[in-house]
């Protein structure tokens, strides 16, 4: 079913900083969608929606193990107006860190007050990172920027967030149509991917490797080209292209091109 867009604000911006983000490959990805954009597209690993608002599906399942990301996107789906103080200060960032901690200590991750805070933590933090303790505290320390222009009304967003499914589960939870278009992007097959609480290890790769394997449409996955991921891949039956990706977050500061593959099947 198609569906008219002229009713959508045609440049939204990312709403969120986050590691990873795929915006730069949109321009590879494009192609491949215009065969299918008449489809659902699925994300199962939606992170920050770079790919998503890049393509801009009329319908949309998108999925993030990170409830506290998916909540924020829900809230967007509702016209979010943000009313808390927001300011680039390291005194008033700890205080709304240890509140945010305070309501999920409570129950309170599904309320607007924590999609607020959730998106002050985001764009004040460091590197605009979301990471959790094994307590599943939010633990990200002060970001230090010069200047920050923060967002207080998403209305720009809630139509077109209407019309997509946002979900909270384990990727092996959803329910997919026949005829879905799934594109994954799992977080890069590197030591550091603790994005939530349980973190995203190599079993979870081979989970979710087998499990669009299964899908009977259209599936892209990017990641990271190590050896195990094109060996599991090729494994699979799965098309295989490669591309040069920035380095966007790097501890060492090596912004050398990484390469990324695409792992592609019934496009």
């Amino acid at each position: 079913m198609s569906v008219a867009r002229e009713t959508v604000e045609p440049n939204l911006r990312l709403p969120l900083k986050w590691a990873g983000g795929k915006r730069w490959l949109v321009p590879h990805l494009q192609p491949i969608w215009n065969q299918h954009n008449h489809r659902r597209l699925v994300e199962p690993l939606c992170g920050g929606l770079a790919v998503t608002l890049g393509l801009m599906p009329s319908q949309a399942l998108l999925n993030d193990i990170n409830l506290h990301l998916i909540n924020f996107f829900k809230w967007l789906q509702k016209g979010l107006s943000v009313d808390i103080e927001m300011r680039n200060d390291e005194g008033l960032y700890y205080q709304h860190r240890k509140r945010f901690n305070e309501l999920l200590a409570h129950g309170k991750e599904n309320s607007k007050e924590a999609a607020e805070l959730f998106y002050f933590l985001n764009r004040t933090g460091y590197n605009g990172l979301c990471r959790f303790n094994k307590k599943g505290e939010f633990n990200v320390p002060f970001g230090r920027y010069k200047t920050i222009n923060y967002t207080r009304d998403f209305r720009d967003y809630k139509t077109l967030f209407s019309r997509w499914e946002f979900m909270s589960t384990d990727f092996e939870g959803l329910t997919l149509e026949e005829d879905d278009f799934v594109y994954a992007d799992p977080p890069y097959d590197v030591e550091f991917t603790q994005y939530a609480k349980d973190g995203f290890a190599w079993d979870d790769q081979v989970r979710l490797a087998k499990w669009l394997a299964k899908h009977p449409g259209p599936v892209v996955l990017s990641n990271q080209a190590t050896s195990r991921i094109i060996d599991l891949y090729k494994n699979l039956g799965f098309e295989l292209r490669y591309l040069n990706a920035p380095r966007m977050i790097s501890c060492t500061g090596d912004r050398t091109p990484a390469q990324e593959v695409l792992a592609l099947k019934g496009v």
